[in-house]
């Protein structure tokens, strides 16, 4: 550099020169001068590995006055879709629980299929766990979708269980618990075929998705494992709990419980209540 007098001076002389670790680009953003730093997450999921990485940085960095952290990128998106589903899945479960009750027009019945969710839901927690996968927005999406197929077949299998209460109660008749129990396993009996055909047709449709290659086989992949998963423990659920449930408030209902005695109209579980009472759909 050259001096007052034209005298050329080493920059040696009037500052330090050296190489030191710094960021490689600073840009500002809203007013604010400020750094990147990426980090590609691989094999954990970005919440989880964010919450652990703040607690570290808080105990081993300390950050100066007029500094601050921020996480950002996929994180920060989701988090905004975490407060958004915080609102839309109390929503939606409000509103299905609305359905319900318009559709059956008893809390009981609309209680026994919203108690039966969380079962139904199991199995997409186990296939989350086979396949090695994270919570993320498209695995919300799949229990969204697995909720309200699980709701829809619990629905049919109720109305399948009120038709044959309505049989054996027919013009003013209180049935026993034999005969309770017969039109329950009849009812049941009957949803058997449909409900292997809607599992059998949602899980056909959905293997390709999760067997899928490709740009967004990702978020396909998330999607359709939940569901799959919760469509096995869905159909227990439907053909074994449901109608126990419903066989427990029915019997809290009857006003009174007569033994299977010959002459009574009560029959054995051979099938004689059906030749009395005829169950039409």
């Amino acid at each position: 550099m050259s001096g007052k007098e034209g005298m050329q001076v080493p920059l040696a002389q009037v500052a330090d020169v050296g190489f030191a670790p710094g960021a490689p680009m600073i840009r500002s953003e809203n007013g604010y001068l400020n750094d990147l730093v990426s980090i590609d997450v691989r094999g954990r999921d970005v919440g989880g590995y964010v919450a652990e990485a703040k607690g570290i940085v808080a105990r081993k960095v300390k950050i100066p006055p007029g500094y601050r952290l921020e996480w950002s990128g996929q994180y920060e998106a989701l988090e905004r879709v975490k407060a958004r589903l915080q609102v839309v899945v109390p929503l939606t479960l409000a509103v299905i629980a609305l359905l319900l009750y318009l559709n059956f027009g008893t809390v009981t019945e609309t209680a026994i299929v919203m108690l039966s969710l969380p079962f139904a839901l199991v199995g997409g927690v186990w296939a989350m766990w086979l396949l090695d996968y994270n919570l993320s927005i498209a695995v919300a999406v799949g229990f969204i979708a697995l909720a309200g197929v699980a709701a829809e077949t619990g629905v049919v299998m109720l109305l399948y269980l009120d038709h044959a209460w309505e049989d054996i109660t027919r013009d003013g008749r209180a049935p026993n618990r034999a005969e309770l129990l017969q039109a329950i396993e009849y009812g049941a009996v009957n949803r058997l075929r449909p409900k292997l055909m809607t599992v059998a047709a949602i899980m056909l449709g959905l293997l390709p998705a999760l067997w899928s290659h490709g740009t967004g086989a990702e978020v396909m992949q998330r999607i359709a494992a939940p569901m799959i998963g919760g469509m096995v423990t869905s159909t227990i659920l439907t053909l074994v709990v449901i109608p126990a449930l419903y066989y427990l408030w029915r019997r809290r209902g009857l006003e009174s419980y007569r033994d299977d005695e010959p002459g009574q109209g009560s029959t054995s579980r051979s099938g004689g209540l059906f030749d009395s009472v005829s169950f039409t759909y």
